[in-house]
């Protein structure tokens, strides 16, 4: 397809999906007629996800210390975090990420939730909104800098052999999630260079676009042990 970018911000706009005219570059606004498919989508994710996860909320923000506590996964996103330095007028003590994803914000939690065998595993997950400070061209629900339908799923598990079993888990899920909305898709393991910082190995979702690109469209990490070690 020619003029792909043109005719995807067209579709957009005319349908009344999305407004990307907000004053802040990568972030739009979802019209009436956008977030109703929004809606929907979400509540077939959360068809599948409810049948054995929880869902819950985590907070916006993470202290500077907890997201440098994992060395990997903060190098992985340091150029891209956006952090809040003052309240008011007054300079904070310590800087906050706003998060781009949660995992240093759950962990802690799930540390102190965890006593023993007996409270395994977790199973969990939420639909945020993360930022990244994305500086490349944006697009709109493509290249963002405000993700505002980031669902995630974060799971504990007593053995690496659950944990794998979870993997395989997570693809059927999106898989079924991809069949129901008729979006052809292609599964591959991310070469060591291009998986989820901090992560063993990752398996990710990718869709091939009218103009022949690929867009990765989800993601299944198996963290190992990485974050258990280092917030226990």
């Amino acid at each position: 397809m020619e003029n792909f970018s043109e005719w995807f911000h067209d579709i957009l706009e005319n349908a009344d999906i999305t407004d990307s005219r907000y004053p802040i570059k990568g972030m739009a606004v979802w019209r009436p007629y956008g977030f109703q498919i929004r809606r929907a989508t979400l509540n077939i994710f959360r068809d599948l996800m409810d049948k054995e996860h929880d869902e819950t909320l985590f907070p916006l923000l993470i202290p500077e210390a907890e997201l440098a506590k994992e060395g990997i996964h903060v190098k992985g996103f340091e150029d891209e975090v956006y952090w809040v330095t003052h309240g008011g007028q007054t300079e904070l003590n310590e800087k906050l990420a706003i998060r781009p994803t949660s995992e240093t914000a759950m962990y802690p939690m799930f540390a102190l939730w965890v006593r023993s065998h007996i409270d395994l595993p977790i199973k969990q997950y939420q639909v945020v909104n993360t930022f990244r400070y994305e500086t490349k061209h944006t697009r709109p629900l493509i290249r963002v800098r405000e993700i505002t339908t980031f669902a995630e799923a974060h799971t504990v598990h007593s053995s690496a052999e659950e944990a794998a079993k979870q993997v395989e888990t997570g693809i059927e899920l999106y898989k079924k999630f991809f069949d129901g909305l008729g979006i052809a898709y292609l599964i591959s393991k991310r070469p060591v260079w291009d998986k989820f910082p901090g992560a063993e190995y990752t398996m990710a979702f990718d869709t091939i676009m009218p103009d022949g690109k690929t867009l990765q469209i989800g993601t299944v990490h198996n963290l190992g042990q990485t974050f258990a070690h280092t917030f226990e």
